[in-house]
């Protein structure tokens, strides 16, 4: 058992933002064809699945204060020798990442450790008495530069702390069993989107709030989409899967598969995914499809308020709020209706004299992209929007003429800073 006390650790957190979504990996997704579509695997919430997904719960709230490689082992007899093996290795991830914090535990870095005690051993030859003395004479040392009590043995649970399976589990939010069974469900659906090459979703007439949401994680994830409709009618949002890029992204896709948690808060909906997806057998790609609809049993674990901001546009907000300013920037925007369409720009910048503006921020894209993200801006005729565009954009490549734009367009390079904002705002 490794010893917690506060004074004699340096953690590392590897625990996932709550923005974030622990996505099974591919060998871990389970799906069977039916014609031209596919079906993935669904757990249902019986007493033999529910008994399958406390143990493996009750395994993880026994490690806690061990190494992952103690867990690892424990999880591996629990697989056994049963054909079962990938359900229960996909209940595993999900436990680890999602409700998991594993941290390094060691006086120092363990690099610097290494190389501290390295130093000393190859001061004499090395024996077991040297080595312990090698021990001693760091444990001392670091006790007094730490002003803490340092011992041998926090040295060598240090030494290698940074390997994957020494990380310690030091804390664990247990799932109820039914809980884990629909993430793990709503984890085999997603996994359907890593190929997808495009995407349309209906959002049928609902309530105003439920639009925002979900266009403001459209956002978040900073998909390709083009949205069509209004609040009165509903809206049809077409969005450019990884397999439709020049170089498939899976990173995209599973950007992509983070959006699945999101829909399921809007009330009537439905989606259909076109899929570049291999067969397991032959290896050769095929031409698949899936569809989703509020009727579907699945269950988000995302929360019906606002979400997380990216990390763009965070950074700019953080480095907003530093800045001595009268303008206000405001995160909540409302959607701003356009002939077919809408917009939801990232912030709004409020005067105290009453000026307002809105700001989107352009920081890349396709081609195809930004000529309906520039049309919609012509379309919205808005006086008072700000278009901040990355320098890195070829608009002239793109057929996009920002001279026929009815917004202000300022430019940037690496990260937009709030001075070329409020540059904008206040000319000399």
């Amino acid at each position: 058992m490794i010893s917690f006390c506060s004074a004699l650790i340096i953690r590392r957190r590897f625990r996932k933002l709550v923005g974030e979504t622990a996505t099974l990996p591919s060998p871990l997704l389970i799906h069977h064809y039916s014609g031209d579509s596919l079906v993935p695997k669904q757990l249902a919430i019986k007493p033999a699945n529910l008994a399958t997904a406390q143990t493996a719960i009750n395994l993880f709230q026994a490690a806690v204060g061990k190494p992952q490689g103690d867990l690892d082992q424990q999880l591996q007899t629990l697989e056994g020798e049963g054909t079962d093996y990938r359900i229960k290795r996909g209940l595993a991830h999900i436990l680890r990442n999602s409700f998991s914090t594993f941290e390094i535990v060691s006086p120092l870095e363990p690099e610097v450790l290494r190389d501290r005690i390295f130093t000393l051993a190859a001061s004499q030859a090395h024996t077991p008495h040297a080595a312990q003395q090698h021990l001693a004479t760091l444990s001392a040392q670091l006790s007094q530069e730490l002003n803490r009590d340092v011992e041998p043995i926090h040295i060598q649970q240090g030494l290698y702390a940074d390997l994957k399976e020494n990380r310690i589990l030091t804390a664990f939010e247990a799932p109820t069993p039914e809980a884990l069974l629909h993430r793990y469900n709503l984890s085999q659906v997603q996994g359907i989107f890593y190929k997808a090459s495009h995407v349309v979703m209906h959002l049928h007439r609902n309530d105003p709030g439920e639009y925002k949401l979900m266009f403001k994680y459209l956002k978040l994830f900073r998909l390709m989409t083009y949205i069509e409709g209004e609040a009165d009618q509903g809206f049809t949002i077409t969005i450019d899967g990884p397999a439709s890029l020049f170089k498939a992204s899976t990173r995209y896709g599973v950007d992509i598969a983070k959006l699945v948690p999101a829909i399921l808060h809007v009330t009537r909906w439905q989606l259909t995914a076109q899929l570049q997806w291999k067969n397991p057998y032959t290896k050769v790609s095929q031409q698949k499809s899936y569809s989703l609809s509020d009727t579907c049993n699945l269950v988000s674990h995302y929360p019906p308020g606002k979400p997380y901001d990216s990390m763009l546009e965070q950074a700019f907000a953080e480095k907003w709020a530093k800045t001595k300013t009268d303008w206000v920037l405001e995160r909540e925007v409302d959607l701003v209706p356009i002939p077919g369409s809408v917009m939801i720009p990232d912030f709004r910048l409020v005067h105290p004299d009453g000026r307002v503006y809105l700001l989107e921020i352009v920081g890349y894209w396709r081609p195809e992209y930004l000529r309906k993200k520039f049309y919609q801006v012509r379309q919205a005729s808005n006086e008072n929007l700000i278009l901040a565009v990355s320098e890195r954009l070829n608009l002239e490549k793109a057929g996009v003429d920002v001279r026929n734009t009815p917004a202000k367009v300022i430019w940037f390079k690496d990260k937009l800073q709030p001075k070329t904002i409020l540059a904008a705002l206040e000319p000399a």
